[in-house]
């Protein structure tokens, strides 16, 4: 008979009508589900936060996230998510979780990522989505330079869509690192040999696109 083990699933929404629609959570329950399923784990406890405003990457604006780590530290257990930016997508405050001594399991990146591979992945996600920002408002500005019309009806839109994009391209670089930080670890590369070769490999992806 197999054992499973327990585990804390955490999930969360940026908005209140996302909250109140499902959308995202049942997607996010479903890879989550799937993992546990997989990797001979036991879901005890399910969080689901709602954000309902800014200042989300604080711990005392989510109570859901702070009841699941305490939760997981009583169970000794860990906390799982569908996505590393379901927890934030701001590096500085993944690294302070982590200082929570709660393992953190993402169900995207698979089970045997350690703490600083999730830390990483992060920082390369928050550093591709601030690239992307500084290009678009480049972008922006050359076409606005050219006499291109920048209408206020279709800004809202705009932004959703290029919010869309930045978020996609951004796991999309960093997803394209991560199979050389497996790679190194797996031939017991240290930490220093994994930094400089993810930096080399992040460069050349980089100096493509320019």
């Amino acid at each position: 008979m197999t054992t499973t083990r327990p585990i804390v699933s955490y999930m969360r929404v940026s908005t209140a009508r996302q909250g109140r629609s499902g959308l995202g959570i049942e997607a996010q329950r479903a890879s989550i589900a799937r993992f546990a399923e997989t990797e001979g784990y036991e879901i005890v406890r399910e969080f689901v936060e709602v954000e309902t405003g800014k200042g989300a990457d604080a711990l005392d604006r989510r109570p859901e996230l702070s009841d699941a780590l305490a939760e997981a530290r009583k169970l000794k257990s860990a906390v799982l998510v569908a996505k590393l930016d379901r927890l934030s997508r701001d590096v500085h405050f993944i690294s302070g979780l982590m200082a929570h001594r709660v393992a953190f399991l993402v169900a995207e990146l698979g089970p045997d990522v350690d703490p600083f591979i999730l830390h990483l992945y992060a920082a390369l996600s928050e550093k591709e989505r601030a690239m992307i920002s500084v290009r678009t408002k480049h972008a922006l500005a050359a076409a606005k330079t050219r006499g291109v019309v920048l209408g206020r009806p279709k800004l809202a839109q705009a932004r959703v869509v290029a919010q869309a994009a930045i978020k996609t391209n951004a796991d999309k670089h960093a997803s394209n690192v991560l199979p050389l930080i497996r790679e190194a670890q797996k031939h017991g590369a240290t930490v220093a040999t994994r930094h400089r070769r993810c930096a080399e490999r992040a460069w050349r992806v980089h100096s493509a696109r320019w």
